[in-house]
């Protein structure tokens, strides 16, 4: 199966997102490095063949729009990502996370339908495939701090800041 990556310069790095040959974002994050990207893909969904595009479409659009300041551009772009239900769930509630309106990870657990799973929650973070359209950077600690992020604290400082929300 061949999927597409492009990568565009943002106000904060290059960002590169990899799709399938629907439009699904398979992967994506601050880096123009795709051999970044491949490993974060399930198994079930990685590309047996990656060719480059200069634009993506909707989702080339959405990127930029997003960086720009329509924070909703990014809502309706498709995602695939494939683990266990509990990751699945907690992935889907990370796309209902109003922009501005930070969770901790003890909410995001919660709102994911399993309160004591908060390590469960940060996992859930950790091993998301799709960063900005699965916005787990809108997940900080109890305190306001900011918890970890894959493409660094600077990024999800920015982000936040972005969206309106301290960070």
């Amino acid at each position: 199966m061949t999927s597409y990556h492009c990568t565009v310069d943002t106000p904060i790095g290059p960002f590169t997102a990899v799709v399938d040959a629907d439009g699904a974002v398979l992967a994506s994050g601050w880096t123009p490095d795709t051999d970044a990207l491949l490993p974060v893909i399930h198994p079930s969904l990685r590309p047996g063949t990656l060719a480059t595009r200069t634009d993506l479409g909707a989702v080339t659009r959405a990127v930029t729009d997003y960086h720009a300041g329509d924070l909703r551009s990014i809502d309706s772009i498709p995602v695939k990502q494939h683990s266990g239900p509990f990751l699945e769930t907690a992935w889907d509630v990370l796309r209902k996370v109003p922009a501005g309106e930070p969770v901790t990870y003890t909410e995001f657990a919660a709102l994911s339908g399993r309160p004591a799973a908060i390590r469960g929650a940060a996992s859930a973070c950790a091993r998301n495939a799709a960063a900005l359209f699965v916005p787990c950077h809108r997940v900080v600690r109890v305190g306001g701090s900011l918890g970890g992020f894959r493409w660094g604290l600077p990024v999800k400082r920015w982000l936040l800041s972005h969206e309106g929300s301290a960070g």
